[in-house]
């Protein structure tokens, strides 16, 4: 089944310049960049794209991280996507992904963990809503 999903390359993979590398993966996998934008989240922007973690313990470190320098975001289209996009990225915590995951290969924590994937279709639409407008 095609589908899209969205991606970020976190502050940390833009610092140690890993944008390459990780959309080459994508795209070696068969994926199709469809949109691709630089740019740094506002504190606004930042409360509105991680809204679901708001009353999370973790939200204003994650809103101050993430707003640490520019992000790359990319939406990417073929077979699959949210769940094989997911699979690729690794686990949350960058110690517990798998060799050959992005996060397992790259990730150094649990904040600064690379990469941010769509979780779902659901929030792919609202993810892109609100890098894209």
């Amino acid at each position: 089944m095609t589908e899209q999903t969205l991606f970020i390359v976190k502050p940390d993979g833009v610092k140690r310049q890993l944008v390459g590398e990780i959309i080459s993966r994508f795209e070696k996998k068969g994926f199709v960049i469809q949109k691709l934008k630089m740019f740094t989240f506002t504190k606004e922007l930042a409360s509105e794209f991680y809204s679901v973690h708001k009353e999370k313990p973790f939200f204003d470190e994650l809103l101050s991280y993430i707003t640490s320098g520019p992000v790359v975001v990319a939406v990417i289209e073929g077979n699959n996507a949210v769940a094989t996009t997911r699979q690729m990225v690794g686990a949350t915590k960058s110690f517990e992904a798998e060799p050959g995951s992005i996060r397992g290969d790259f990730g150094l924590g649990f904040t600064e963990n690379i990469i941010h994937a769509s979780d779902s279709l659901e929030s792919f639409e609202k993810e892109v809503n609100v890098v894209f407008k």
